[in-house]
Protein backbone atom coordinates (compact mmCIF):
# COMPACT_ATOMS: atom_id res chain seq x y z
CA UNK A 1 0.00 0.00 0.00
CA UNK A 2 1.28 3.45 -0.81
CA UNK A 3 1.34 6.17 1.87
CA UNK A 4 -1.83 8.19 2.51
CA UNK A 5 -1.66 11.99 2.58
CA UNK A 6 -4.02 14.18 4.60
CA UNK A 7 -3.99 17.98 4.78
CA UNK A 8 -5.90 20.48 6.85
CA UNK A 9 -5.70 24.26 7.15
CA UNK A 10 -6.13 25.69 10.63
CA UNK A 11 -6.93 29.31 11.40
CA UNK A 12 -4.31 29.73 14.11
CA UNK A 13 -0.67 30.77 14.30
CA UNK A 14 2.01 28.12 13.88
CA UNK A 15 3.20 28.35 17.51
CA UNK A 16 -0.30 27.61 18.84
CA UNK A 17 -0.83 24.72 16.41
CA UNK A 18 2.54 23.19 17.32
CA UNK A 19 1.94 23.51 21.06
CA UNK A 20 -1.56 22.03 21.02
CA UNK A 21 -0.46 19.19 18.74
CA UNK A 22 2.42 18.14 21.00
CA UNK A 23 1.50 18.98 24.60
CA UNK A 24 0.20 15.84 26.38
CA UNK A 25 -2.40 17.88 28.28
CA UNK A 26 -3.93 18.91 24.96
CA UNK A 27 -3.39 15.60 23.11
CA UNK A 28 -5.86 13.88 25.44
CA UNK A 29 -8.55 16.35 24.39
CA UNK A 30 -8.43 15.67 20.63
CA UNK A 31 -6.54 12.46 19.75
CA UNK A 32 -9.44 10.08 19.03
CA UNK A 33 -11.58 9.55 15.96
CA UNK A 34 -15.18 9.30 17.18
CA UNK A 35 -17.20 10.45 20.17
CA UNK A 36 -17.36 6.82 21.36
CA UNK A 37 -13.62 6.95 22.07
CA UNK A 38 -11.28 9.00 24.24
CA UNK A 39 -7.58 9.47 24.78
CA UNK A 40 -7.20 8.79 28.49
CA UNK A 41 -3.49 9.56 28.79
CA UNK A 42 -0.60 10.86 26.74
CA UNK A 43 3.16 10.84 27.19
CA UNK A 44 5.31 12.73 24.71
CA UNK A 45 9.09 13.13 24.64
CA UNK A 46 9.31 15.35 21.54
CA UNK A 47 12.98 14.93 20.58
CA UNK A 48 14.73 12.72 18.03
CA UNK A 49 14.91 9.29 19.67
CA UNK A 50 12.14 10.22 22.12
CA UNK A 51 9.11 8.05 22.77
CA UNK A 52 5.41 8.84 22.76
CA UNK A 53 2.43 6.84 23.99
CA UNK A 54 -1.25 7.79 23.85
CA UNK A 55 -3.77 5.45 25.44
CA UNK A 56 -6.97 5.21 23.41
CA UNK A 57 -10.04 3.68 24.98
CA UNK A 58 -13.68 3.11 24.08
CA UNK A 59 -15.85 5.16 26.45
CA UNK A 60 -17.77 2.01 27.38
CA UNK A 61 -14.36 0.53 28.36
CA UNK A 62 -14.90 -2.47 26.06
CA UNK A 63 -11.57 -2.00 24.30
CA UNK A 64 -8.38 0.05 24.57
CA UNK A 65 -4.95 0.23 22.99
CA UNK A 66 -1.74 2.25 23.03
CA UNK A 67 -0.78 4.35 20.03
CA UNK A 68 2.97 4.57 20.46
CA UNK A 69 6.30 4.90 18.76
CA UNK A 70 9.63 6.69 18.51
CA UNK A 71 10.50 10.04 16.98
CA UNK A 72 13.05 9.73 14.20
CA UNK A 73 13.32 13.46 13.43
CA UNK A 74 11.92 16.59 15.06
CA UNK A 75 12.42 20.04 13.56
CA UNK A 76 10.89 22.64 15.90
CA UNK A 77 7.61 24.03 14.59
CA UNK A 78 8.02 22.55 11.12
CA UNK A 79 8.44 18.77 10.83
CA UNK A 80 8.05 15.52 12.76
CA UNK A 81 8.88 12.02 11.52
CA UNK A 82 8.10 9.04 13.70
CA UNK A 83 7.85 5.29 13.51
CA UNK A 84 5.00 3.43 15.15
CA UNK A 85 5.73 0.31 17.18
CA UNK A 86 4.40 -1.82 14.30
CA UNK A 87 7.10 -0.38 12.00
CA UNK A 88 4.96 2.02 9.95
CA UNK A 89 6.30 5.53 9.40
CA UNK A 90 4.43 8.85 9.75
CA UNK A 91 5.52 12.25 8.42
CA UNK A 92 4.06 15.54 9.66
CA UNK A 93 4.72 19.03 8.37
CA UNK A 94 3.52 22.33 9.77
CA UNK A 95 3.56 25.19 7.25
CA UNK A 96 2.78 28.79 8.12
CA UNK A 97 0.50 30.22 5.43
CA UNK A 98 0.39 33.62 7.14
CA UNK A 99 0.55 34.95 10.72
CA UNK A 100 -2.78 33.33 11.63
CA UNK A 101 -3.04 30.32 9.32
CA UNK A 102 -1.19 27.00 9.45
CA UNK A 103 -1.38 24.03 7.10
CA UNK A 104 -0.79 20.62 8.65
CA UNK A 105 0.10 17.73 6.34
CA UNK A 106 0.18 14.16 7.64
CA UNK A 107 1.47 11.30 5.51
CA UNK A 108 1.27 7.79 6.92
CA UNK A 109 1.93 4.26 5.85
CA UNK A 110 -1.37 2.39 6.15
CA UNK A 111 -1.70 -0.88 8.00
CA UNK A 112 -1.94 -3.59 5.31
CA UNK A 113 -4.28 -5.62 7.54
CA UNK A 114 -7.00 -2.92 7.54
CA UNK A 115 -9.09 -1.39 4.72
CA UNK A 116 -7.36 1.69 3.33
CA UNK A 117 -10.48 3.88 3.24
CA UNK A 118 -11.29 3.06 6.87
CA UNK A 119 -7.79 4.17 7.88
CA UNK A 120 -7.98 7.33 5.77
CA UNK A 121 -11.33 8.23 7.37
CA UNK A 122 -10.22 7.51 10.95
CA UNK A 123 -6.94 9.42 10.64
CA UNK A 124 -8.75 12.33 9.00
CA UNK A 125 -11.34 12.39 11.81
CA UNK A 126 -8.51 12.74 14.34
CA UNK A 127 -6.88 15.52 12.30
CA UNK A 128 -10.22 17.30 11.92
CA UNK A 129 -10.92 16.97 15.66
CA UNK A 130 -7.51 18.58 16.26
CA UNK A 131 -8.39 21.36 13.80
CA UNK A 132 -11.65 22.11 15.65
CA UNK A 133 -9.93 21.90 19.04
CA UNK A 134 -7.28 24.46 18.04
CA UNK A 135 -9.71 26.90 16.47
CA UNK A 136 -11.98 26.77 19.54
CA UNK A 137 -9.24 26.82 22.20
Amino acid sequence: MKPITLEITILAPMSKVWELYNDPEHITKWHYSTDEWSCTSAENELVSGGHFKYHMEAKDQSFGYDYQGVYEEVMDKSKIIYRLDDGRQVWLSFDSIDANTTKVTKIFEPDPREPEQMQRDAWYEILDRFHKYVENY
